[in-house]
């Protein structure tokens, strides 16, 4: 595929996607709790988990309907846990994709309202009457909830707040945001696997693949945030240094954490490379975004 085929695909699965989340967020949710939970998820940000799903899926020729429910509901918890960690309890922020925060829209009860309609609605799409079968839908929903849950994204958001004004050596660093960050990346790569048939070497392959791509997206954001200006990246920048929260940037330093990010990537194609799977060139691809990006 050229670069132009890749583009291609991924506008067609974002479009799948964004089609999918405005079917299934209801705007008819009571006393306002929908036009929150729409403002939350909809029109906005990057959508690599679901193409994270896509890829995985499609490398697999796999179950696209079960699929892009996976990548809706992983897209769901995502945009939920923004919702949640942009609230002045959390991280106090006021700016998310390039407009005001959902707390500072709707206000704080609101906005917790949402984010935790939108957790319930994501278990809500991957267990459908008969679209998908059971065994799926649970090994889905089993892969999403270790993810978000306290061994994955809230656990690593607490050590987060616990960290604030502490130093962190790279090991608790890598373990903090392999939780916080990481989780959720690469259970997408595993939900978009499991609507296929991996062997067990790809399977190990591509959990590693997506371990690599969680770090690598972190380390990215952790340089932007301190080489960006808040209108390229769509949220308040240099956030992190202002609350000293410790960042591979302020750990490695800026040099050094860019070449992290480079062996990062090198480490998915490598993980890609002994997968056994015969054409992985969107997942190779989007590994390369994950590290070339501006925002």
């Amino acid at each position: 595929m050229t670069a132009m085929d890749f583009d291609a695909w991924a506008s067609h699965e974002l479009d799948a996607v964004e089609s999918a989340l405005d079917h299934w967020v209801p705007a008819t949710a009571p006393a306002g709790l929908g036009e929150a939970m729409r403002y939350g998820v909809l029109d906005g940000g990057k959508r690599l988990r679901p193409l994270l799903v896509m890829a995985a899926c499609a490398t697999l020729s796999g179950q696209r309907e079960a699929a892009l429910r996976a990548a809706v509901a992983v897209e769901l918890i995502h945009a939920y846990s923004l919702i949640h960690d942009d609230m002045p309890c959390m991280d106090n922020d006021v700016l998310r994709r390039g407009k005001p925060t959902v707390h500072v829209k709707f206000g704080q009860a609101q906005a917790m309202l949402a984010g935790d309609a939108m957790q319930a609605l994501a278990f809500e799409v991957l267990t459908p009457a008969n679209a998908v079968e059971p065994s799926l839908q649970a090994r889905l929903c089993g892969l999403l909830a270790r993810s978000a849950g306290h061994a994955g994204m809230a656990g690593g958001q607490a050590i987060d707040l616990a960290s604030i004004g502490q130093p962190l050596d790279e090991m608790a660093l890598r373990d903090m945001h392999q939780r916080k960050t990481g989780a959720l990346l690469q259970a997408s790569v595993l939900m978009g696997a499991a609507c296929g048939r991996p062997d067990a070497t790809a399977w190990q392959a591509l959990s590693d693949y997506g371990d690599a791509v969680g770090l690598a997206f972190q380390v990215v954001d952790d340089i932007l945030d301190v080489t960006q200006e808040s209108a390229t990246l769509g949220k308040t920048a240099g956030k992190d240094s202002d609350a000293n929260k410790p960042t591979y940037v302020s750990v490695l330093g800026l040099a050094a954490a860019r070449q992290h990010a480079l062996d990062l990537r090198e480490r998915a194609h490598a993980d890609l490379g002994r997968s056994g799977l015969a054409d992985v060139a969107l997942l190779a691809w989007l590994a390369d975004k994950v590290v070339d990006r501006d925002n």
